[in-house]
């Protein structure tokens, strides 16, 4: 069975957020066909595998997808890798775009470009006694595309980009990435280019974000700077990242799968159902995703928010507020031509 859109249920609070996600789904888009496939640790327990065959299958026949949240073990067992690393690959999903918007009055508004198929994460680890090596892998053709795709970006907003890196330790790996953006950079005309070690990079993060516009960075660089990024966003249970290869986009919250609070229907459904516009855009439905952010927006505006939030509302009720503005604002047109008889 295939669809237009895969929905990957995942672990933990993915349980939840991807039933209340087929809510708004269902009500925004009755026409659109999707199907769930399983992933992650419960997949791997239950089927031998965290990305079982059929999972990938429908993931290479579809355009897009939404991934909820996948869950890990700390200690390690046999067999088990993160399926989303092995996503990332097949579907070389070789760019992952991190948008962060501050709340209203804020001027906040950054996209954190990350390489999403290479350095640390490439999985070439190993052990000997009482040490261990990882690879780190850079090229310049994964470098080439990233630093394109930060660039296009760059001028789709103010013009802005800040190359990341750590060049002056890692000299070899780091001192190509930054060469290549860099020189990628450089073709695009009236671009404002500057570069920042990560270690600065995290700290104006953290102290001055509205400063940033689009920043390029590696793999581990981007996963880190993403996360600190997200506390001017709100938090992690507000934001998302799009995951973009040459067939298919891979949207998801940013947040784990929280095993301390799944099954009691608090999880923050902001994100979730942000990575689902995100998802519904990518196929070519923009005034469906524009549609979702303004409810969204308007659920937000009338206090309906989970307690990551600062307010008291639980996860479906909060989802009900968005169903609910998304009806009021069909109904909304209607209303304002009806003529006025109270004379």
């Amino acid at each position: 069975m295939s669809g237009e859109l895969v929905l990957l249920r995942g672990d933990g609070i993915g349980e939840e957020l991807i039933d209340q996600a087929r809510r708004v789904l269902d009500a925004l888009c009755p026409d659109l066909s999707y199907v769930e496939h399983p992933i992650g640790y419960g997949a791997f327990q239950e089927r031998g595998a965290a990305l079982p065959d059929a999972t990938l299958e429908a993931l290479r026949s579809a355009p897009a997808s939404l991934l909820v949240a996948v869950g890990s073990p700390l200690h390690p067992v046999p067999g088990y890798r993160s399926p989303v690393v092995q996503l990332r690959r097949e579907l070389d999903l070789f760019a992952n775009l991190r948008p962060v918007r501050g709340a209203e009055g804020s001027d906040v508004d950054l996209l954190i470009v990350r390489e999403n198929t290479e350095g640390l994460y490439v999985g070439r680890e190993r052990r000997r006694g009482d040490r261990a090596w990882a690879l780190r892998q850079v090229t310049r053709a994964a470098t080439e595309r990233i630093s394109r795709v930060a660039g296009e970006a760059a001028r789709e907003r103010s013009g802005r980009v800040c190359v990341v890196h750590k060049a002056n330790v890692l000299r070899e790996s780091c001192g190509l990435f930054r060469e290549v953006c860099l020189e990628v950079l450089s073709s695009f005309e009236g671009l404002e280019v500057e570069e920042l070690l990560v270690d600065n990079a995290a700290y104006q993060l953290a102290a001055n974000p509205e400063r940033f516009d689009v920043l390029v960075t590696s793999n581990l660089f981007g996963d880190i700077l993403s996360d600190v990024a997200a506390h001017a966003g709100g938090g992690l249970g507000v934001v998302h990242s799009v995951n973009r290869g040459p067939q298919h986009t891979l949207c998801e919250p940013v947040h784990g799968s929280a095993p301390d609070i799944a099954g009691q229907g608090l999880a923050n459904p902001t994100a979730t159902l942000r990575a689902l516009g995100e998802a519904l855009a990518a196929l070519g439905r923009p005034a469906v995703a524009m549609a979702l952010e303004r409810a969204l927006t308007g659920a937000l505006g009338r206090g309906f928010r989970t307690p990551d939030s600062g307010g008291k509302k639980t996860t479906r009720q909060v989802v009900a507020a968005v169903l609910e503005e998304l009806a009021a604002r069909r109904r909304a047109p209607a209303a304002r031509l009806t003529p006025d008889v109270s004379l």
